[in-house]
């Protein structure tokens, strides 16, 4: 009888947090290890439907980067960098949307589909979710001149217009994959934080939760920060406190933020049911963001 009441407690804890997000919109980015692991996805399909189930509302923005480096592997291509970001010619874009849209993209769904709930895939170019312009990276030259690197079909967002989301009327699970349309019907590959982020601020979204493969945001001597304000995560990131990989994540929750949404988490997408842990606990995981007080 102590475990069933064990069950119960724990539902009993996650009462007042259904009953706050009831008719809320979460935007959740999936990827890293989260979309590697078969647990982990299996786990990370559970969290989604057991949410939609409760009466919030769901978008799912994906990454694919692993599954984009296997098919260009396998193709020959060698993958590029620069600042992080990926070289993407006309060739590779061709790829690149191939393996998120038309692959990863409907995995995904699938799976969601399996679990209980009706998921539909999008991309960007669906009712001109994501119109986009060719980003261009600055980077040091000589002295204190920068250069100015063309790194091909990558994108950075013009506008979000959520009409196709919207249009869903919340009877399906949007899964959308980063791919952006120019103003000429030109396809380009985006970050998909970025892409969560701006989707979520369009949205009005309640909360925007980046899946990772840390556990978050960590201070100087490596504890967890379990809540970080806007102008902290500015004084960390000038401090190198926060940095490499870490720098876009935290920037794309300040941007969120200021956009519209009420809060953001960085969580580790490694922990089964990380979602559920970080939505329905009073202690959560990972480090939210915040606006300050």
């Amino acid at each position: 009888m102590d475990d069933f009441i064990g069950k119960a407690e724990v539902l009993l804890e996650a009462l007042p947090f259904i009953k706050r997000f009831f008719g809320k919109t979460f935007v959740v980015k999936y990827g890293g290890a989260a979309m590697v692991d078969e647990a982990l996805k299996q786990s990370f399909a559970q969290d989604v439907v057991l949410l939609k189930y409760v009466g919030i509302n769901v978008v799912v923005v994906h990454g694919g980067g692993p599954q984009i480096n296997e098919t260009l592997g396998k193709m020959g291509i060698e993958s590029r960098y620069v600042r992080g970001m990926r070289v993407t010619d006309s060739e590779t874009i061709d790829i690149i949307e191939m393996v998120l849209v038309g692959k990863v993209n409907k995995e995904i769904v699938a799976l969601v589909n399996q679990h209980g709930a009706a998921a539909v895939g999008l991309s960007g170019k669906d009712g001109q979710l994501i119109l986009a312009r060719k980003m261009n990276v600055a980077v040091p030259g000589d002295g204190e001149s920068t250069e100015i690197i063309d790194i091909g079909m990558v994108g950075e967002i013009v506008r979000v217009d959520p009409t196709v989301i919207r249009s869903l009327d919340g009877k399906f699970i949007p899964v959308i994959a980063p791919v952006g349309v120019g103003e000429s019907g030109e396809t380009y590959n985006i970050n998909a934080d970025l892409v969560a982020g701006r989707v979520a601020a369009a949205l009005g979204a309640e909360k925007l939760i980046l899946l990772t493969d840390v556990e978050g945001v960590r201070d100087r001597e490596g504890g967890l920060i379990s809540t970080l304000t806007i102008s902290q995560s500015a004084d960390l990131i000038e401090r190198d406190v926060i940095s490499s990989g870490m720098i876009p994540k935290v920037e794309c929750c300040v941007d969120a933020l200021n956009g519209g949404v009420v809060k953001t988490h960085i969580i580790d997408g490694r922990d089964r049911h990380a979602v559920l842990l970080e939505i329905f606990t009073e202690r959560g995981v990972g480090t939210e963001v915040v606006r300050d007080s």
